[in-house]
């Protein structure tokens, strides 16, 4: 288990302070990889750029917000399902957009889970580990595949 990855892409350092602040609190033995935009959890995936390098094991889950800068969560979504070595990777988008389009065009792009980030603080908290406990820690991963650079 401990080599369970979580990637968490979110560009909102409040977002992404409370996120830490849930999962961390499971007490799970996953690593939490943080980037900040769709060009970095790219990067990580395919283990370039600042994470070359790195062993190439897919995470659990991929919590992906949508609104980002230089590539958003959508277009990440699209590279990520259009990947051989990388589309079996679940992807729970995390987001404050409710607006229907984002909604359907993310489930039609494959996204394993749509959740609006709650206003509430103690309902963020809440969702956050509900979603840390099934995708990081209950749910079977697909046989890890290392990424090739055919893909």
């Amino acid at each position: 288990m401990k080599n369970k990855i979580i990637l968490l892409v979110d560009d909102d350092q409040n977002d992404l302070e409370f996120i830490l602040k849930a999962l961390n609190e499971l007490k799970f033995l996953c690593n939490i990889v943080v980037v900040n935009d769709g060009v970095e959890a790219m990067d990580f995936l395919k283990c370039r750029g600042k994470f070359n390098g790195r062993k190439a094991i897919n995470p659990a889950v991929i919590i992906l917000d949508i609104k980002m800068p230089r590539i958003d969560g959508t277009e990440v979504l699209k590279e990520i399902r259009g990947s051989v070595s990388l589309k079996n990777i679940p992807i729970v988008i995390f987001t404050s957009s409710s607006y229907e389009k984002d909604i359907i065009e993310s489930y039609e792009n494959g996204v394993n889970a749509y959740v609006v980030k709650p206003i509430n603080i103690s309902k963020f908290f809440s969702t956050v580990k509900l979603i840390g406990l099934f995708w990081g820690q209950s749910n079977e991963l697909s046989p890890l595949k290392e990424y090739n650079s055919d893909d």
